[in-house]
């Protein structure tokens, strides 16, 4: 009889190293706890070197190594700094988790608002995951993307330059899956949904005092979801251990939903 991996033994990210993106809130904020609790080693980016401070100072009981980096991930050049840095300390695992979520009419897009968008939710994780293929090509490692279940779906009005964005990030994850998988590289992309991270919360606070159409679209929302609620970043955390873990050792190019069964109703 085959003998069976443990599951402690599974799930543990012990020796490994993570670098996780936009973590000094929200979803990477839960993410880079789990992993700590893990026991990964981790590389902290954000443009926030405060919440990054903070973050890492109240990471300090899991008893892994941190570093912290602000890094504006729309410019390649501090893309390029980073990686920079990282020699001889890459990452095994790398989770692209930031990303902007501008609402703006589609009518009154500019080039500038386009880019900006494009660039930081989706060069950047080209980019990012370019460096990451290219430092480990010969022991390969593990890549988990955050999309989102509007590039699938899209529900929200006025979000159609962010709906773009991530549906490219989708299109990355499972062509660098199959070109990479035989290098060993794991690449697979999280579509969250309904997740009431600080940034969605303050963001309906203002907008939903402004416009009561917004409220109501907020509420239908609400009533799709088969499970009646909406999500936690750390549920969304929960999924990128998994994908980052053997557990998920034959899992690739997969994609993934968080959304409570918003995709299936």
């Amino acid at each position: 009889m085959q003998k069976l991996t443990g599951l402690n033994e599974l799930i543990s990210l012990k020796t490994k190293r993570a670098l996780v993106t936009g973590c000094a809130s929200g979803i990477g904020r839960a993410i880079a706890f789990r992993f700590a609790e893990a026991g990964a080693d981790l590389l902290l980016v954000d443009m926030n070197p405060q919440g990054l401070e903070d973050l890492k100072q109240q990471l300090t009981s899991y008893n892994v190594k941190t570093d912290t980096f602000v890094v504006d991930l729309s410019k390649k050049p501090e893309i390029e700094l980073l990686w920079s840095n990282l020699l001889g300390k890459e990452p095994e695992i790398l989770i692209n988790n930031a990303g902007i979520y501008p609402l703006r009419n589609f009518l009154e897009v500019d080039e500038a608002f386009l880019n900006n968008t494009l660039q930081t939710n989706l060069t950047s994780v080209f980019w990012m995951s370019q460096k990451m293929i290219e430092r480990n090509m010969r022991k390969g490692g593990v890549i988990v993307n955050v999309s989102s279940i509007e590039a699938i779906l899209p529900f929200k009005n006025d979000l159609a330059h962010y709906n773009l964005s991530k549906a490219g990030v989708i299109a990355l994850t499972r062509t660098l899956a199959k070109e990479y998988g035989k290098h060993n590289f794991r690449i697979n992309v999280i579509l969250p949904g309904g997740i009431m991270t600080p940034g969605i919360e303050r963001l309906a606070r203002k907008i939903y005092a402004l416009r009561l159409d917004l409220l109501k679209e907020g509420l239908d929302f609400r009533r799709r979801i088969p499970l009646g609620r909406f999500g936690e970043p750390d549920e969304v955390a929960k999924m990128a251990l998994v994908l980052a873990s053997d557990l998920a050792s034959y899992v690739n190019g997969a994609v993934i939903a968080v959304d409570g069964g918003f995709l299936s109703a």
